[in-house]
């Protein structure tokens, strides 16, 4: 397993709201793909947070994983996300690619397939 899978979720969500809110997009809208992505609800991604739940067991016990996230294509680090192998690293490099389009100025209606 990636060491990355280690790092809880609540040091890495604070870099996806530093790397939107440079390009003019807010926390809210972060909180949004992530929802959409993972199927938490506010509360539960708040507690998410709070907890400091490692992004393996954030991204595992995702309440209900979108079935649409498939279609989120594009390279991220390099690596096309749609021909990752490992479904967790996926799940990861998906949600990495959300905030990457959020920065871009993509509109959330585009984001959200």
């Amino acid at each position: 397993m990636h060491k990355i899978f280690a790092s809880s979720f609540a040091s890495i969500y604070p870099l996806y709201v530093a790397k939107v809110e440079r390009k003019g997009r807010s926390a809210a809208d972060v909180d949004t793909v992530v929802r959409w992505l993972t199927g938490y609800d506010e509360p539960g991604l708040t507690a998410a947070i709070e907890s400091g739940v490692d992004l393996q067991t954030f991204l595992e016990e995702a309440p209900l994983p979108n079935p649409r996230a498939s279609l989120i294509t594009g390279v991220v680090c390099g690596v096309r996300v749609e021909e990752i192998d490992d479904p967790l690293m996926q799940k990861l490099r998906y949600m990495d690619k959300l905030v990457d389009e959020l920065a871009r100025g993509k509109k959330l209606d585009s984001i959200l397939r």
